[in-house]
């Protein structure tokens, strides 16, 4: 079946105001709209609209039909950063939940770290230029090259803390890099330990003075470094924020997130397609819950390259964003801008963006249907959820986005 769905933004207060809504020609609304939810997550599962339906919302549909939606699609728009983040692997996920869930944790409770027992691998694409993240650490010898432009960049009268706290953050970093060993030690020393409290003052000072004409030409940080702060002031997590990349992405590309990622989204407006999961292990620009000795335990501290992808032609109006390292994803995310055709292994979501498109389902593996279920009109805005499998027609001008399951491991089970 092909059924109408829709839902109300999240509203977080790093959301954008009415940005979502414009994007899908709608009026603006009263919040900060941060993200909109196209799925079945209990937590704000999207609602059916058609008269057809036999559901109220896509979780009911889980609940009382067996099938699953193995992905959450989300429109994203971060006005301001993030909390730094990472999502625990499906091990970390289920054995958490059970951890958190024997120890009687509320589930809505603000301490909570697992709200369900599914991991969240997820990946980003950039709807505009400029789109800008934090995702993975430098090697150490960008870190040390970095810090050295801070020293440069300090005033004579620094304190006798700030230099010591530097000297430290470094030491900790060639110990490292001699034992080619992750950065679990220096990211808990600069979130817990008395000593860094003088860190980030440090850098405050020092892209101050780069923006009052100080120092030299050395490349820093200090763009990110006052955007942090405006933000998140004093956090510990802008100097757990420098050791990361940071990257700008153009329209149409994207960033894979595996497991353990350490990240944030700075500032922008993106399509996410995650798995149905809402675990989130949090270490600083946040007002949130942080659980240092968890995220430490579940997140990837290895410095490695991190490079945007393009997306890859794969049929006629049809582009796959397939991020470099995605092979273990069970999602996939298929940009349309004209007239298609795509098999759905499973369960499907489909959300217009720009012009209009008339969808048609045959050969679903579900009961029969009417013709009127199994062909829909979606112009901009409009979101479709397709209940089963086989092959969606799509025909029309615009831009649509289509997250697919990669195989449908319900089916399997029934």
């Amino acid at each position: 079946m092909l059924l109408n769905i829709d839902n109300d933004c999240m509203a977080y207060d790093w959301g954008s105001q009415g940005r979502i809504s414009a994007l899908l020609g709608r009026s603006m609304g009263p919040v900060q709209e941060a993200e909109l939810w196209l799925g079945a997550h209990p937590k704000a599962p999207s609602r059916f609209v058609d008269t057809e339906a036999q559901w109220t919302d896509a979780h009911q549909w889980e609940q009382l039909t067996g099938r699953r939606l193995e992905f959450l699609l989300k429109i994203l728009a971060a006005e301001r950063p993030l909390s730094l983040q990472a999502h625990p692997a499906a091990a970390q996920a289920e054995s958490g939940f059970v951890r958190e869930e024997a120890a009687g944790i509320p589930i809505d409770a603000p301490h909570r770290n697992y709200r369900d027992s599914r991991p969240k691998p997820e990946m980003l694409v950039a709807l505009e230029d400029g789109f800008q993240a934090l995702c993975g650490f430098r090697s150490t010898e960008q870190i040390m090259r970095t810090l050295d432009a801070v020293r440069i960049q300090l005033p004579q009268n620094s304190t006798t803390a700030a230099g010591r706290a530097l000297g430290r953050w470094q030491e900790l970093l060639s110990q490292a890099a001699e034992r080619q060993d992750e950065l679990g030690d220096v990211v808990a020393w600069l979130l817990t330990a008395e000593e860094s409290a003088a860190v980030v003052p440090a850098l405050l000072a020092a892209a101050a003075a780069e923006q009052s004409g100080a120092g030299t030409e050395e490349p820093g940080p200090w763009r990110l470094i006052r955007l942090l702060q405006e933000s998140h002031p004093g956090d510990r997590g802008i100097a757990v924020a420098v050791m990361l990349h940071h990257l700008t992405l153009r329209a149409g590309e994207s960033l894979w997130l595996p497991a353990g990622v350490l990240h944030s989204y700075v500032q922008g407006l993106g399509v996410e397609l995650m798995g149905p999961s809402d675990n989130v292990l949090r270490g600083g620009l946040t007002s949130k819950h942080v659980d240092t000795a968890e995220l430490l335990r579940v997140a990837d501290l290895t410095p490695r390259a991190v490079h945007p992808s393009s997306a890859v032609p794969v049929g006629d109006h049809v582009v796959a964003h397939r991020p470099a390292g995605q092979e273990g994803a069970p999602f996939e995310l298929l940009e349309i801008t004209g007239s298609a055709e795509v098999e759905a292994p499973g369960p499907s979501v489909l959300i217009v963006l720009d012009g209009r498109f008339r969808v048609s389902a045959d050969g679903e593996n579900t009961p029969a249907a009417s013709e009127a279920e199994e062909t829909r009109t979606a112009g901009r805005g409009d979101q479709l959820l397709h209940t089963g499998s086989g092959r969606l027609r799509v025909d029309g001008q615009g831009r649509a986005f289509l997250a697919i399951p990669r195989d449908d491991p319900s089916a399997r089970r029934s």
